[in-house]
């Protein structure tokens, strides 16, 4: 019970109220992942993608590039000591083999194996300046939510002349790819993060492969009465695993508040779930096909509301809970091992010997969402008096 009293607290802390749209949820543990996930309001590309530096192929320093403030970033040398103010950073430095180059990240990091080796840099609100300069950084990744929260803060840190590389919104799975393939460049682990980035926009084609021709069920995503809508990353997640975005075909965009009647209206065949969050128990959720026949899918908070290398993984369990026959194929075209396919007329099966895919070129810069601003610890007192 205490470990959920805190994420609720951590989740009303870190929501914003945009103007328009309302409430946006937030950072991990469930709070903070969301905001990760990409809200309105956040810093952007300007819809453009920067393109793939492919000087990159070289990874030579000094490097110049331009982040989604539009501001330029000079790296000078190639850096080994790097602050990442979001755990989707870190967990792509992570997962480029880059982790011995982090010298701080942000308390959601924690889940990490060897977080705990490097400086929390979390301070009241966001990112503490003085615990981040105690680090001597030559690179500071800052996440679109991190930036959007504590602008003032990346500022300070900016006028000390330490490159800082602020990311945009991201939208997709293919942001995500694109992020860490610029992660690798901007840490000289060009290698690494290409080949990663290759991995994922291989399994995100190898789901549309494998999901071809099947039908899609209208999906919910719901966490602390909010719900993903259309141009969010955790939205299009759900679709490549094999959902339609029930809240993005109801007209919502980002991340919004759902109300019951919106609910009854879609009347959701699956519900996804970071694990952190309940379902509503009201007639509303009651009354919807997932509820009644079970179709609730719970998935790792870190991997489902972070934008990072991952979150395939988040899709896949959504995938295979939603569509187990089309993920066995999706498993398949992963190994690439043949599969089989029985024919109709009793003759033996097909062997069908899955294609090899080109490695496809980056062709833009991920990003965070943004949430703004403090509401207050109330939840986490009415938690607690539950106890």
């Amino acid at each position: 019970m205490h470990r959920s009293v805190l994420v609720v607290a951590t989740l009303l802390v870190f929501a914003a109220v945009v103007p328009g749209v309302g409430a946006a949820a937030i950072t991990d543990g469930t709070a903070a992942a969301a905001a990760e996930s990409g809200a309105v309001g956040a810093v952007t590309d300007g819809g453009a993608s920067h393109p793939a530096d492919h000087d990159s192929e070289t990874c030579e320093f000094p490097y110049e590039t331009t982040d989604a403030t539009g501001s330029e970033v000079n790296i000078t040398s190639d850096p080994d000591r790097i602050v990442t103010l979001n755990p989707s950073a870190a967990q792509t430095m992570w997962e480029i083999g880059a982790r011995e180059e982090v010298v701080g990240v942000s308390q959601y990091a924690s889940y990490l194996d060897g977080a705990e080796e490097k400086v929390n840099v979390s301070g009241a609100g966001g990112p503490s300046v003085e615990k981040v300069l105690e680090t001597n950084p030559d690179l500071i990744l800052v996440p679109n939510s991190s930036h959007g929260a504590a602008a003032d803060r990346v500022e300070q840190l900016r006028t000390q002349g330490i490159p800082v590389y602020v990311f945009g919104q991201p939208t997709s799975l293919a942001f995500v790819a694109d992020k860490t393939e610029r992660i690798g460049r901007l840490s000289g682990n060009c290698e690494a993060g290409t080949a990663r980035a290759a991995e994922i926009r291989q399994s995100v084609e190898h789901m549309e492969q494998a999901l071809d021709g099947t039908e899609r069920p209208v999906g919910l995503n719901v966490f602390f009465g909010y719900t993903s809508g259309g141009d969010t990353f955790i939205g299009d997640l759900m679709e490549t695993a094999g959902l339609r975005n029930g809240a993005a075909e109801a007209g919502i965009s980002g991340f919004q508040v759902i109300n019951d009647e919106t609910v009854v209206n879609m009347s959701p065949e699956w519900i996804v779930v970071p694990e952190e969050s309940p379902v509503p128990e009201n007639a509303a959720y009651n009354s919807t096909t997932a509820v009644q026949e079970g179709n609730i899918v719970r998935v790792d908070t870190n991997y489902l509301q972070q934008p990072a290398p991952r979150s395939v993984q988040a899709a896949e369990v959504i995938m295979r809970r939603v569509h187990p026959e089309a993920y066995e194929e999706y498993r398949s075209l992963e190994s690439g091992e043949p599969t089989t396919t029985a024919s109709d007329d009793g003759t033996p099966p097909e062997t069908v010997t899955p294609e090899t895919s080109p490695t496809p070129t980056s062709t833009g810069t991920p990003g965070f969402g943004i949430v703004v601003a403090v509401i207050a610890l109330a939840a986490a007192a009415l938690l607690s008096g539950r106890r």
